[in-house]
């Protein structure tokens, strides 16, 4: 039986733009475990209710529901262990819990400001009320401001990818010498304004698209395939 992923979606259902979802279709796919993907909207919280859990990403596997995506990687790692391992062991898991963190608090608190104009246009009308008072109440502007303000965003958020390109250009992926969660945590992060976004965040040249480029093929090319909004994003 195929797990079940609730996966956030735009208005258009094959647009599936959630960096968290996105690290738990790659850690999905790591796993080599079937998945059955259902979109679902801000609006649909009677939905997730029923399951126990506030927001996605929620899987269901043999009738137990998890939530958030990082006790999902680590339920499938401990559920599963008989498939190929996320983490590489104790020492793997605790570097990818940094780079949670850190994608978290300095990722996302980068990218958000810049691509939340273009994710409001492309939600269900239903949603975009919520989206657009929780997200001015949380960036501490209007969507419109933000979007004419994000050129000058760009140099700083740049400047936060100088660790990763640190660590790539040593090893040839995040993981080390094979990709890991570690390595879907931030291409999930990366993933989120390249499909929901035309603005472009990395330079033609930035040595991290050669690594992001390589996740988008793995698992037949399974980000690379994604929908988009149009061209654009990292």
């Amino acid at each position: 039986m195929s797990i079940i992923l609730h996966d956030l979606a735009g208005a258009d259902p094959a647009l599936r733009f959630s960096p968290y979802c996105w690290r738990t279709r790659f850690a999905l796919a790591h796993k080599g475990l079937a998945v059955e993907t259902r979109p679902w909207r801000f609006h649909e919280t009677g939905r997730l209710a029923a399951l126990g859990a506030e927001k996605v990403p929620v899987i269901e596997d043999g009738g137990r529901a998890v939530s958030d995506s990082w006790a999902i990687a680590t339920y499938l790692e401990e559920a599963h262990p008989d498939r190929p391992s996320l983490f590489g062991g104790a020492g793997g898991r605790a570097h990818a819990r940094f780079l949670n963190a850190w994608a978290d608090s300095v990722l996302h608190v980068g990218i958000a400001p810049m691509v939340a104009a273009d994710i409001w246009a492309a939600l269900d009308p239903r949603d975009q009320p919520y989206f657009r008072q929780s997200r001015e109440a949380r960036l501490g502007g209007t969507l419109e401001d933000l979007a004419a303000g994000r050129e000058a965003l760009l140099p700083a958020f740049r400047h936060s990818l100088t660790p990763l390109r640190l660590v790539l250009r040593a090893q040839p992926w995040l993981g080390g010498a094979e990709p890991s969660y570690a390595d879907y945590i931030v291409a999930g992060s990366l993933q989120w304004p390249r499909v929901i976004s035309h603005f472009p965040l990395l330079t033609e040249d930035d040595p991290l698209r050669a690594w992001f480029d390589r996740v988008l093929d793995l698992f037949a090319g399974l980000g690379g395939k994604a929908a988009r909004v149009g061209p654009g994003g990292p």
